[in-house]
């Protein structure tokens, strides 16, 4: 009787001189060492087989055909789009990452040369405005016959041009100063944050936004570059949804949403390897910023073509439509991420 083995997997016996269990396909000799479980997590993930050729040259020179043959039923033939996007993607931030870090050295040591500048009020001005500010009153007074100026008039003037002469001056160089001395002796955050104007029935978002502006002072805004990459990637991710949202605006009739998807994934999948490509080149041999402009054109064609191949429309239509799409998009949707991954950036710094 031919002895067998247990399947530690699925718990199967089958004949020893298996290498694979003929039920899950687990391998017999399931050895886990360090090399095989980081090689098996890499492969899972980034895997780049005989497919993603198949799928990267008709991505770059046929414009929507790769879309369009996955929405048709060949999903073995090419990579997933979204396992497609998500290798790109890491592939492009961590080519962003040198550019990142050079930018947020030289922005930083811009903030601290402006920090250590500071904004001082000159007391010498603040006394020149009060003189002009007094010889106008008295210029006023003087020919108020001929200018048509009445006595209420006048003391309307003169109470105005005292009670702004009696205005407390804030000076925002003492305000600093005050609080580089609570910092230099390590006070309380709550004391830092009263010498920066904090009320004390703040609410809870207005204690956060101060409490931010606090450490942005404290570190002269080293690394907020950096907190701002590092939110990019999952607000790129949000937008995706976002695009393909459009796209059944525009196509309401002709696909389901996730198909939208689909395209968005390979569009977006797209843009990333483009952005890769330039920024190897500038690091290389530099590219003139017309080529660069003319570069960011052709995206608006490269979407033309895919939305006329993917949603079999008319060139016209397709033309109308790769426009509108941009404009609303970069217009729109775009600043508004920009602005909230500032915000957000802001408040994880």
């Amino acid at each position: 009787m031919p002895s067998t083995n247990q399947c530690k997997n699925c718990e199967k016996s089958f004949d020893e001189s298996f290498d694979y269990c003929p039920y899950c396909g687990q391998e017999t000799t399931d050895k886990l060492t360090f090399s095989v479980l980081f090689s098996n997590t890499i492969s899972n993930y980034f895997s780049i087989d005989a497919r993603f050729f198949r799928s990267f040259i008709p991505l770059m020179t046929k414009p929507g055909v790769l879309a369009r043959r996955f929405v048709d039923g060949k999903r073995l033939t090419y990579l997933h789009p979204a396992q497609f996007y998500l290798f790109i993607s890491v592939v492009f931030f961590f080519i962003f990452s040198f550019s990142i870090r050079k930018a947020d050295n030289k922005f930083t040591q811009v903030l601290k040369e402006g920090f250590k500048k500071g904004v001082v009020i000159d007391s010498l001005q603040l006394k020149k405005d009060s003189i002009g500010l007094e010889r106008a009153k008295n210029a006023i007074k003087d020919n108020s016959v001929l200018i048509g100026v009445s006595d209420e008039d006048i003391k309307a003037i003169d109470s105005v041009i005292s009670a702004k002469q009696k205005e407390p001056s804030v000076s925002f160089s003492f305000q600093r100063n005050k609080l580089d001395s609570l910092i230099a002796i390590d006070a309380p955050e709550g004391d830092k944050l009263k010498a920066m104007g904090l009320e004390e029935d703040a609410g809870a978002v207005t204690q956060k936004f101060y409490a931010q502006i606090l450490k942005f002072y404290e570190k002269q805004g080293g690394g907020i570059l950096k907190v701002l990459y590092d939110t990019i990637p999952i607000t790129m991710f949000l937008m995706l949804p976002l695009f393909g949202f459009l796209l059944k605006l525009f196509y309401w009739k002709r696909a389901d949403f996730a198909h939208h998807m689909v395209f968005s994934f390979y569009f977006f999948t797209f843009l990333f390897t483009s952005f890769c490509i330039l920024i190897l080149a500038n690091i290389l041999i530099g590219i003139p910023t017309w080529l660069e402009v003319l570069v960011f054109l052709s995206f608006v064609v490269y979407l033309m073509i895919a939305l006329r191949n993917f949603y079999k429309s008319s060139w016209l239509g397709a033309f109308f439509k790769a426009n509108t799409i941009s404009f609303i998009y970069l217009m729109f949707i775009v600043p508004i991420a920009f602005f909230g991954v500032v915000m957000v950036s802001f408040m994880l710094y």
